[in-house]
């Protein structure tokens, strides 16, 4: 399932964050890929030991705590702490990828399953020419560039592409979750029918049916969720 989750950040966190990064330390953005992206990476990250990477990253992560649309979407059971990247000048695009399937946590103590990954752009798309998200996966071929603030969800197991940023630089975060419903069909499911519940609970109420059916979507995923 692919799905934009509008004004994730508020415009003020966009704006911190943008302060943050004015005098950033940024780095070669191959660090954190693996052995076959590392050949099609061309981009700059921060740190992840870096303060401005530090309190960007726990920012979003406040922020994706109170969406109830993230939430419902990717059911979390944990998440990669989120990271900054930079496209432009020479380092300026990231061709066909796949994710690593595993990614170990900063501590090196524990490893998560990239169930589903994410970017939050932190620039506006005026801001940049190029540097549209690409995506290809059973829904099609989609081309993602969102406002500074949203965000994009979409499976891990998608090949996808960052073309090349050709004036201005783009800004974003990019992380992965690991979900209590591995099954990326099994959580569309899920999705689809917590926002048609959602719709009905409007128009009907607490009524026995919205009970019911509520009961259905959690005997559906207390069936599919590993916690």
């Amino acid at each position: 399932m692919l799905l934009e989750i509008p004004a994730l950040l508020t415009p003020d966190e966009v704006a911190h964050a943008r302060r943050l990064l004015e005098d950033a330390p940024w780095a070669d953005g191959r660090d954190s890929a693996g052995s076959q992206a590392r050949q099609a990476k061309n981009n700059e990250q921060l740190p992840r030991d870096s303060a401005a990477a530090q309190a960007i990253s726990a920012l979003i992560m406040q922020a994706l705590d109170r969406s109830p649309l993230f939430l419902t979407a990717t059911l979390p059971k944990r998440i990669f702490p989120p990271r900054i990247n930079r496209y432009g000048g020479a380092a300026n695009a990231y061709g066909d990828h796949v994710d690593s399937a595993i990614r170990q946590m900063a501590d090196r103590r524990e490893r998560l399953r990239t169930d589903i990954s994410c970017t939050v752009f932190l620039s506006d798309p005026h801001e940049y020419e190029g540097g549209e998200l690409c995506i290809d996966d059973t829904f099609g071929s989609q081309e993602i560039k969102l406002a500074a603030g949203d965000a994009v969800i979409y499976p891990g197991t998608s090949v996808h592409q960052v073309r090349p940023v050709t004036r201005g630089h783009r800004l974003a975060s990019f992380f992965w979750i690991e979900s209590m419903v591995r099954s990326d069909e099994q959580r569309r499911l899920l999705y689809e029918m917590d926002m048609a519940l959602l719709a009905w609970r409007q128009e009907h109420g607490e009524s026995r049916s919205t009970v019911a059916l509520t009961g259905t979507y959690h005997n559906l995923l207390r069936m599919w969720a590993d916690t």
